[in-house]
């Protein structure tokens, strides 16, 4: 060891964020929301599973119409694919984080 350099581990400043556990979704402290920004979470969760399923069901309907002499039309893919799992994943999230915002509320009288 040279004489600038210390035997002493360093230790982080702050402590590692929590990324699990009740009240967090992949890191997000979805415990601590206000109900706008619940309702503004849940929505766009719905929106993002609705156009990745739609997206999803376009790929599928593109390879089962190439694969062979199928004349499926594209707007199945909206009709069973998107819009179904987009309303499922809406319902859920409002209702995982309405739950939570409700327990909050609970807490806090």
């Amino acid at each position: 060891m040279t004489p600038t350099q210390t035997s002493k581990q360093t230790r982080p400043a702050s402590p590692t964020p929590r990324l699990s556990g009740q009240g967090y979704f992949f890191g997000v402290p979805v415990g601590d929301l206000g109900w706008f920004t619940s309702l503004l979470m849940a929505t766009a969760t719905g929106f993002a599973a609705f156009f990745a399923a739609t997206f999803v069901g376009i790929i599928s309907l593109l390879v089962y119409n190439t694969a062979g002499s199928h004349a499926i039309d594209y707007s199945f893919a909206y009709k069973r694919f998107g819009l179904p799992i987009g309303v499922v994943v809406l319902f859920i999230a409002y209702a995982y984080l309405g739950t939570l915002w409700a327990r909050r509320q609970l807490r806090r009288a």
